[in-house]
């Protein structure tokens, strides 16, 4: 009996989960953490009940986006004064704040749904990995990154880039000519 009342409670608990924006595309993690936020993975999920878990945003900072999506994609702004109307490049909002452009793809994700204040309020985004303590100790689980990040060689130790295995070994005496074929002729 005990058991089954602490299962129910955990069915229906708030879970904390992490997510590393770094280098991901901020309008196709949105989907992934509206799902998060609005508790679909739950299998007791329902339309009209609250069920949706906290999430916490990191490195929103580096977030990526294709192309020229930067500089093509406009959030508008209306402050409720005739000609108050403004439009903001995505550049323009990620340099006043770091947060906002991931923020705003989670909102639109949500459409105009009634839950959508309430879910929004859990979703926490920092512009760095530096997240408050009080918020790291409630964190139980993690959502995985929708694309995944290489190594850059800089990253590799000396020990790993000898280990790795060679294709072929250049003789001692070899040097790479890296002048351009027309430089060679004048």
């Amino acid at each position: 009996m005990a058991t089954y009342r602490t299962q129910q409670w955990l069915v229906f608990g708030k879970i904390w989960y992490i997510f590393d924006a770094k280098w991901q595309n901020p309008f196709h993690a949105a989907k992934k953490i509206c799902d998060v936020l609005h508790g679909r993975h739950k299998p007791i999920y329902h339309n009209t009940s609250l069920v949706g878990d906290h999430v916490i945003a990191i490195n929103t900072r580096h977030v990526a986006m294709p192309g020229e999506e930067w500089r093509r994609r406009v959030y508008f702004h209306h402050t409720g004064y005739p000609r108050g109307a403004s439009w903001t490049l995505a550049y323009e909002l990620h340099e006043k704040d770091p947060t906002l452009v991931f923020y705003k793809a989670v909102y639109r994700e949500f459409g105009r749904s009634l839950k959508r204040p309430n879910a929004m309020q859990r979703l926490h985004c920092f512009p760095d990995a530096e997240v408050p303590e009080e918020f790291l100790q409630n964190v139980s689980g993690q959502i995985r990154q929708l694309r995944s990040i290489d190594k850059k060689i800089s990253d590799y130790s000396e020990e790993e880039i000898t280990k790795f295995p060679k294709i072929i070994d250049w003789p001692k005496d070899y040097v790479i000519n890296t002048g351009s074929v027309l430089q060679d002729q004048s």
